[in-house]
């Protein structure tokens, strides 16, 4: 119906429903493993790169809550992109090859909330992901 003609009272504002995240950043790792044959990121070893990256995350001191939480996901549907990580609540998301790569998304957009262009996973001319 047009909006003229509905008589359903108009929400308030989604500003005044949103609960206060828990997380200030929630990081996971696609960690799926395809036993078909498809690529998957269980084949970039994604499950010790989340390791890596929980590890860290506490080295320095920034999980818990109102920090950051990182977890395993079963299949984010973008493994033939290379292995996938997102983080919420932005909704960005990235690829990676190396640690080196992880450590310049914990720096970058975690710490400084700077999005890692280089590393996005829809970017024009984004890396992917070898084997």
């Amino acid at each position: 119906l047009p909006l003229a003609t509905c008589h359903l009272p108009l929400a308030p504002p989604l500003l005044y429903l949103a609960p206060v995240s828990y997380y200030q950043h929630h990081v996971f790792f696609c960690t799926n493993r395809r036993d078909d044959g498809r690529p998957c990121c269980a084949s970039h070893d994604a499950q010790a790169m989340r390791d890596y990256v929980k590890e860290r995350i506490k080295d320095l001191g920034l999980s818990g809550r109102g920090r950051i939480r990182v977890n395993s996901a079963g299949c984010l549907d973008r493994c033939a992109l290379g292995p996938t990580v997102v983080i919420y609540p932005e909704a960005v998301w990235y690829t990676y090859k190396n640690r080196e790569d992880l450590d310049e998304i914990i720096e970058q957009h975690l710490r400084h909330g700077r999005v890692v262009r280089r590393l996005l996973l829809d970017a024009p001319g984004a890396r992917p992901a070898q084997k």
